[in-house]
This record gives C-alpha cells, structure tokens and sequence, in this order.
C-alpha cells in the first residue's frame, strides 16, 4: 500500500495557509500514536539539554516535530533535513510565514553521506530507518554529527509485527519500508556499534496501540486509496471512532509493554 500519495494529498489541501498548516500538524499529532510518545521524550529531555540546544530532525517530512520542538524548545536552533525537496520548499515558506524561520531551517540532506561533527545536542529520527537500507552507515553519521552526551531519539517499527506484518508471507503495510522492523537486540548493537555509549529501547504500540492503529490510521488509508471520493467520508468515521482510538493512545503512552510493532529508542553519545 502506498501511504507517500495519501500524505501528499493531504498535505498539499492542509499547505495553502499557515492556519491550515497549523491545524494539519495538529491533526498528525492526535492520530499518529508515535507522537505520543515522541512528544513525550522530548518532555523528559527537556531538563537534560542545554538551554538553547542545537537540534538536528533527521528526515524531517512535513516538519510537525519540527514545530513541536520549535514550540518547546523556544530558544532552540533546529536544522531540519530531507531528502525531498518539494518538502523542504514548502516548510521552509511556511516557518517564514509564521516568524520562525531564524531558527528552523529546513534543507537537502541524504542522511547516508550527512555529518557535521559534534554540531547536535539533540538528533531526532521519526519513522526514518526503516527506509534506508545502510542503517549502520547512518548511525554512525548521527553518532559523528552529535555532541558529546548528545541524544539521539528514534521511533521505528519493531519485529513484532511493525508495518503490520507478522509472518514471513505478509508484505509491509507501507511498501515503501526496505525492512518490517527491528529486534531490540538488533538496533542496540548496531547503535553501539556505531558510537553510542549508552541505548534504551522500549516498545510502544502494544495491544491498545495496535487497535488505536488500525482504526485512526490504517483502516482510513485503506478508504482514502480506494477513491478519492471516498476521503470525504473521512470526518464521518474519525467522529465515530477517534474517541475510541484517544483513549487506546493514552492507554498505550502510561504502559510498558512486553512487546509491540513499534520502538522508541534513546542512544547518547
């Protein structure tokens, strides 16, 4: 299933004015259960950074963490990098319309050849290596890039079913994966392998997270792929079954979980 079609879609209605862009990175954020928990971290972060900590968004896509961090992090410099530059284009006009632009910058950056030596307190990768087949060749550029006792935070899908497969038959939800997810023991060896001294991984996406998952995210893309006619009967199923997927989310954020389809990792340098 393609999932970059639906998003630029969606993107481009929500990107004709800084109210609408607001609103789009409003609505991510309510749907998207790994915001949760990235925003979160970020939370927990917050006392152990610098006070105007230099931030690297390391495939930054329509830019919402960006927003986020500008907003909670408001002395922050936050350089912002992607490989796709009609999205680089449009989040940096929109940081300049809203009076952000001097500290978010957004700019073409392949994430297997980035570095800038000890420049990051903070690098942040949102749903990024699961993409990118020379993984280890990026976590050492992250590694490099960052400050020592620098933070790196990662959300990625686990081997427990992330992009919902579960077997050796099924195919990844999203085809653009280059793989399903990682073991735990996986993505911390190659972490460590890579310069990081110090990796926690925790699962997110346990039961709740998956039901919540399914109803706010696959079951609409799946309507939304079907016709585009069909998206307008979206707001009709997000008022009958988001109040569900809410309080699955919150269920999801306060548990621990033995397992999940989903990781967060936080690895310092």
């Amino acid at each position: 299933m393609k999932y970059d079609p639906v998003k630029r879609s969606l993107g481009a209605v929500f990107n004709t004015t800084p109210f609408l862009r607001k609103l789009f990175y409003h609505l991510l954020n309510l749907l998207l259960l790994r915001s949760w928990h990235i925003r979160k971290e970020l939370r927990k972060l917050r006392n152990s950074l610098p006070a105007a900590p230099a931030i690297l968004d390391a495939g930054s896509g329509f830019g919402q963490y960006d927003y986020t961090m500008s907003r909670q992090f408001p002395k922050a410099q936050i350089t912002a990098v992607d490989v796709k530059q009609e999205q680089i284009d449009d989040c940096n006009a929109f940081f300049e319309r809203i009076g952000r632009s001097d500290r978010v910058k957004f700019e073409y950056g392949d994430l297997t050849t980035y570095q800038q030596p000890d420049a990051y307190d903070l690098a942040l990768s949102v749903d990024v290596m699961e993409h990118i087949e020379e993984d280890v060749t990026v976590f050492r550029n992250l590694a490099a890039s960052l400050k020592k006792g620098g933070v790196l935070l990662i959300s990625t899908p686990s081997d427990k079913g992330g992009s919902d497969v579960h077997d050796d038959h099924d195919d990844s939800f999203i085809e653009e994966h280059v793989r399903d997810g990682y073991a735990i023991e996986d993505i911390e060896a190659k972490l460590k392998t890579a310069g990081f001294t110090s990796v926690r991984s925790r699962y997110a996406y346990g039961t709740p997270g998956k039901i919540s998952w399914r109803l706010s995210m696959k079951w609409p893309i799946r309507i939304a792929n079907a016709g585009k006619l069909l998206i307008l009967l979206l707001p009709f199923y997000y008022l009958v079954f988001y109040p569900f997927a809410f309080v699955l989310n919150i269920i999801d954020l306060h548990t621990m979980h033995k397992s999940g389809t989903g990781l967060i990792v936080t690895a310092i340098k």
